[in-house]
């Protein structure tokens, strides 16, 4: 079974998950592999490495500044690869490569899904990626390799579109917080809690995760509310920048900013 359908198939009800999103290649060329071990060791449950681009649309500014460091550190994804595969054996937790589509078409879609597999990844989130290519050309590759393409919605989803979207995806939704980029966010205001009832009251057939915008107690309780967890990016990609790529020190400084 795919590590994403087996994480959420044996959640119990009152377990609420907890992603982290990280650039790879950020702060440094080789910290990408201690920040994925010492995560998994430290009990966050699933992780989405993002894939640096040099014109992230959807991403703030603290994302895009990791994703430009990493750049400059060389990073891409045959070096990404490599460095996945020399501790597969060692990550027990899904694994997420979160990036645009033009690195991808680039590197090629068969072998990218290929090199997935290869070096232990379970899926991708690929937010420029039009759904009439995801499912004519996307969906049938990341099939035949098990792999699990996770779509997001917004508060400017329709229900109809979010219905085509959970009959046509499998793993989990990922629901935006807002429609505008990544970064932190102080609370979620009504128009944000009533989009979540709205989809909580879908009964949707796929779990959900929120993310964009939670760097607190009061934005992480209104993610768990409403869904089966949530998904932080831009606070803790900031906090591993402060912390020159150890994991253990931002993520210390991540759970006390989660308390406030």
């Amino acid at each position: 079974m795919n590590k994403i359908n087996k994480l959420f198939a044996e959640r119990t009800a009152d377990k609420k998950l907890l992603s982290l999103y990280f650039c790879a290649g950020a702060p440094t060329l080789e910290c990408t592999t201690d920040v994925i071990l010492a995560l998994q060791r430290r009990g966050i449950d699933f992780l989405e490495v993002g894939i640096p681009f040099s014109d992230p649309l959807a991403d703030g500014p603290v994302i895009q500044s990791a994703a430009t460091q990493a750049l400059k550190n060389g990073m891409n994804l045959k070096t990404l690869f490599a460095q996945l595969r020399s501790i597969r054996q060692e990550v027990r937790i899904p694994l997420i490569l979160m990036g645009y589509l033009n690195p991808i078409l680039h590197y090629g879609v068969e072998p990218f899904c290929q090199s997935c597999v290869e070096s232990g990844v379970s899926g991708m989130i690929i937010p420029d990626l039009p759904f009439k290519d995801y499912q004519e050309t996307v969906k049938p590759i990341a099939d035949k390799y098990d792999l699990r393409v996770i779509m997001l919605i917004t508060p400017e989803t329709s229900d109809e579109r979010i219905r085509f979207i959970d009959e046509n995806t499998d793993g989990f939704i990922y629901m935006v917080s807002s429609a505008a980029i990544t970064g932190a966010q102080q609370s979620f205001d009504e128009a944000k809690q009533e989009y979540f009832r709205r989809i909580d009251a879908m009964n949707l057939r796929n779990p959900r995760m929120i993310g964009f915008g939670i760097s607190n107690a009061q934005t992480l309780k209104a993610a768990q509310d409403n869904a089966a967890g949530a998904i932080i990016g831009s606070k803790f990609v900031a906090l591993l920048n402060e912390a020159d790529g150890n994991a253990d020190v931002a993520l210390d400084r991540l759970f006390e900013a989660l308390q406030r």
